[in-house]
């Protein structure tokens, strides 16, 4: 009974392995054969399954074969038969063999190099992970830089590059600087002394021939630069100093940096804008020395512009004698305002023009207002020096001289630290601050030049304004108090050594900047003909 009961048990057994074994494929010619038998006899649901995949098989293989033979592009109908040639290879038809040699006569070389890449991939992701710490110490050891995964070699002109920065652009930076420094005091000393002269040598000789004899344009702008400077002067000693300063000295240190600063921008405003003025004025003194002088429309416009420059300049002495108070206030102040006032203003300015696009005019421009802005900070010192004069008490000078030298100190490092790294990051080599020192002696010395904007525009005419204001109230502590007549004599004879004084300090200045002009010029036209290094 036991064998016979193991007899059956394993022909069940092999019947249905049998049943579950696919039917061998056929070619296509004899699929309607294979539906006539199921019409007659229905096979197991495994065996439907099993001749429905044969059938989609065969179907996308004949698609396959009928896309190569027309030569076309079928990308989806492709994607569609490789899944389907897997299943068919699963269940081991024939027809997925066939669509699977389609597919890869087509995309051999690519899956094989897609292949070869993965593989390689793996195999240094395995390494890598399989590497120990020491090992990996070791190689980095050993192997290379040790900062070339965030560096890169340099090469020699990033050498040059980085020694203009340090060393030949500062210097040169610094020369142009001064050179603009002087050309402005020059200028200023021209006002105060050539300007006043030949106004008194027009008014001597009208008063001696009496006769009135057409100005010139030279002498109209005498006498308007003579009458705006008459009128500031007269503005500013209405004003009282010492109210202004007490409120601005009572302010934070943080209201006295945006007080500074909001003065400084409206005096590069005021700066830029009186200088077109002026320049409107002396081409209206052209036009009135040249024209008819029955013409009322050109007098009407030389009277207006010199309105128009008085109302201009006044505005202008005015925001820097507020400038200049400002400053004084930080010096004395029992807090020591000035070094966070400094650092404060000079670390803005830095970051308000380093990272910026500059062409190389605009550079040449931003020299030149450099050279103006130290000037400035001349006539401010010279403002502080005389309010310690008037009201300083006990030992200054010390005091006084200290906190000067930090302010020139921080303006030229300032400066330096500035236009090194604008000719960084805009690529200016420090050959071009020699070319704009060059224009700047070519101005100096009254040459012609390729563009008039290069050259440096400077009006001294307010800070001549406040210098004067300034320095009234010394000259009239110092007077000895005598009788009327007497205080005359003095104010004369004061008047004059400060004449004298101004004067020579002026022909010094002037022949000095000339000779050097002079000497440059000549040198850069050498170095032209015969180019050497710099």
């Amino acid at each position: 009974m036991k064998i016979c009961f193991t007899a059956s048990s394993l022909f069940q057994v092999n019947m249905r392995l049998f049943a579950q074994v696919p039917p061998q494929s056929q070619p296509s010619n004899s699929v309607p054969h294979r539906k006539k038998k199921r019409k007659n006899k229905a096979p197991p649901v495994e065996n439907k399954l099993v001749h429905e995949t044969a059938d989609s098989c065969s179907d996308s293989s004949e698609t396959v074969r009928t896309s190569y033979a027309d030569g076309c592009d079928h990308d989806n109908e492709l994607n569609i038969t490789k899944p389907l040639s897997q299943r068919s290879v699963n269940s081991g038809g024939s027809y997925g063999d066939s669509t699977v040699t389609a597919v890869d006569d087509g995309y051999g070389k690519e899956g094989s190099s897609v292949g070869v890449a993965i593989s390689e991939t793996v195999t240094a992701e395995d390494s890598i992970l399989k590497q120990s710490p020491v090992k990996y110490f070791l190689e980095k050891l050993y192997k290379g830089n040790s900062l070339w995964s965030t560096t890169t070699l340099g090469n020699e002109k990033e050498r040059e590059r980085v020694y203009d920065t340090i060393f030949r652009l500062p210097w040169r930076c610094e020369l142009l600087i001064d050179v603009g420094f002087f050309v402005c005091f020059n200028s200023f000393l021209s006002l105060l002394t050539v300007m006043p002269t030949r106004v008194v040598m027009t008014i001597w000789r009208l008063l001696k021939t009496r006769r009135f004899k057409r100005p010139s344009t030279i002498e109209l702008s005498d006498f308007g630069c003579f009458l705006i400077m008459a009128c500031g002067v007269t503005v500013l000693q209405q004003i009282d100093i010492s109210l202004i300063y007490h409120m601005i000295r009572g302010q934070g240190t943080i209201k006295l940096y945006v007080i500074y600063n909001v003065i400084e921008i409206f005096d590069k405003l005021c700066q830029s804008f009186n200088a077109d003025v002026l320049q409107m004025l002396f081409h209206s003194a052209e036009r009135l020395a040249r024209c008819n002088p029955e013409t009322e429309s050109v007098k009407w416009k030389f009277i207006s512009d010199q309105v128009l420059a008085i109302i201009t300049s006044i505005v202008h002495s005015f925001v820097l004698l507020v400038q200049a108070i400002t400053l004084s206030a930080c010096i004395v102040a029992h807090y020591n305002a000035l070094p966070a006032l400094l650092v404060s203003n000079n670390f803005a300015e830095i970051k308000s023009y380093v990272f910026k696009g500059y062409s190389k005019d605009n550079v040449h421009r931003m020299v030149y207002f450099d050279s103006i802005e130290r000037f400035h900070i001349s006539a401010f010192i010279l403002f502080v020096l005389a309010q310690n004069i008037l009201e300083a008490e006990g030992p200054w000078i010390e005091s006084f001289l200290i906190n000067i030298f930090f302010v020139y100190l921080c303006e030229m490092a300032i400066d330096i630290i500035k236009h090194s790294f604008i000719a960084k990051f805009n690529n200016i080599t420090p050959i071009a601050y020699s070319e704009f020192l060059e224009v700047l002696c070519k101005q100096t010395l009254h040459m012609q030049t390729e563009d008039a904007k290069k050259n440096l525009t400077f009006v001294p005419l307010a800070p001549a304004c406040v210098v004067i204001r300034v320095l009234s109230p010394v000259y009239a502590a110092i007077l000895p108090y005598n009788p009327l007549p007497w205080r005359l004599i003095w104010i004369m004879l004061f008047s004059a050594i400060t004449y004298i004084m101004l004067t020579s300090l002026k022909v010094l200045i002037g022949l000095v900047l000339q000779k050097h002009a002079t000497w440059y010029v000549n040198r850069c036209q050498r170095r032209k003909r015969h180019p050497h290094a710099d």
